[in-house]
């Protein structure tokens, strides 16, 4: 996310050229979809999601560096970790930004964050729990990134259908990328990263770079596509996919030579390793400010949903969902819904989706 402002009144989604107006589609009054009320009283909260099989409980990260726990939707007292004393200013972009649980958390009680420390330097740790509460001395840093400015320090952690841990770095901040880190290989800014962490001495490595801030990204569970959002500079907002195949490649998403499918720095080219990829669906400034990257949809209960990737945008609230196949756009619609201060989505261990909003409430999405 790359700016904390209020909200925008303009509601209508900008697809890309080749999309054709038709293919936009509004939900029929019987599928019309709602966003319920789960819990609210967070303080800043950023993130929410659970590890697989835990049905009934939802882990809400706090930007001042707490993890709460919801168990049926009713509010756990104690947090599941509180490192406040690690976490600095949790102002503009800073903070603890995202949790991401073992696929084997169930046996070995691993968990990992991303957050800024007190110096605004990035910070992935590895923490265990004894399966009820995080447990603080455990900690085991796998990652620091020193940050050149306050914003632009991406923050999502997940793990992929790899078995890698993946986080998703910004470029670094300011503005426009001035030291063009998001193009610079020998950088971690601008990056998508994933390492072994079950490797002994495993080594980040770069799965995709190009990236000016992916605020969020997720896989989904049944084709294993990425989806990525990354937040654009003044004009446009975008989404990239990624299938199976196209992960094996070296993926360079093209900022700050391009911002969405328009030059932004017209005199430079790209860094010609990999392949140089263009978002399947763009939205511009007229309509939002900062994309928040959601989850394709595999819950039961809304069979009409399956298979629709739920996205929004920070300032305006609005929420659209898109169909995908191959990796390309096959039909966008806005839902009949909003969420202020869109801060963002997050799944159940049954796949189910939630919102959540800085302002302090998490929702559910339901028919």
């Amino acid at each position: 996310m790359t700016r904390w402002v209020g909200v925008l009144a303009a509601l209508v989604v900008v697809a890309l050229p080749s999309v054709a107006c038709g293919s936009v589609e509004w939900p029929r009054a019987q599928q019309a979809l709602h966003m319920s009320l789960v819990a609210s009283g967070f303080s800043d909260p950023v993130f929410v999601g659970a590890p697989r099989g835990q049905p009934g409980r939802l882990y809400v990260v706090e930007k001042p560096g707490v993890i709460r726990l919801l168990i049926n939707g009713k509010l756990r007292a104690r947090p599941f970790l509180d490192i406040r004393s690690r976490v600095g200013s949790s102002d503009s972009e800073q903070g603890l930004l995202s949790v991401a649980f073992h696929p084997n958390y169930r046996n070995n009680h691993r968990f990992y964050v991303d957050y800024t420390d007190r110096n605004g330097d990035t910070r992935v740790v590895q923490f265990r729990s004894n399966g009820a509460v995080g447990l603080p001395g455990t900690a085991k840093q796998l990652l620091f990134v020193d940050q050149p400015y306050a914003n632009h320090n991406g923050g999502q952690l997940q793990f992929g259908p790899d078995g890698r841990l993946y986080v998703g770095m910004g470029d670094g901040g300011s503005g426009g990328d001035p030291q063009n880190h998001a193009q610079t290989l020998s950088s971690h800014l601008g990056k998508l990263l994933r390492l072994n962490v079950n490797r002994s001495g495993a080594k980040w490595q770069i799965a995709g770079y190009g990236l000016r801030n992916p605020w969020r990204f997720s896989w989904d569970r049944l084709t294993h596509n990425l989806y990525i959002g990354d937040v654009g500079q003044d004009s446009w907002e975008e989404v990239d996919v990624r299938t199976p195949v196209q992960q094996r490649k070296l993926n360079n998403y093209g900022w700050h030579v391009w911002e969405g499918r328009s030059r932004y720095e017209p005199n430079e080219q790209v860094n010609p390793a990999g392949t140089l990829v263009f978002p399947i669906l763009v939205y511009s400034h007229s309509v939002g400010c900062s994309i928040t990257g959601g989850y394709v949809y595999r819950g039961k209960a809304i069979p009409s949903a399956r298979g629709r990737y739920f996205y929004g945008d920070y300032c305006s609230g609005t929420i659209w969902s898109l169909r995908s196949a191959k990796g390309r756009l096959v039909s966008n619609r806005r839902e009949p819904f909003t969420v202020g201060s869109l801060s963002s989505f997050g799944e159940d261990s049954a796949g189910n989706l939630y919102a959540v909003s800085l302002e302090g409430s998490v929702y559910k999405l339901v028919p």
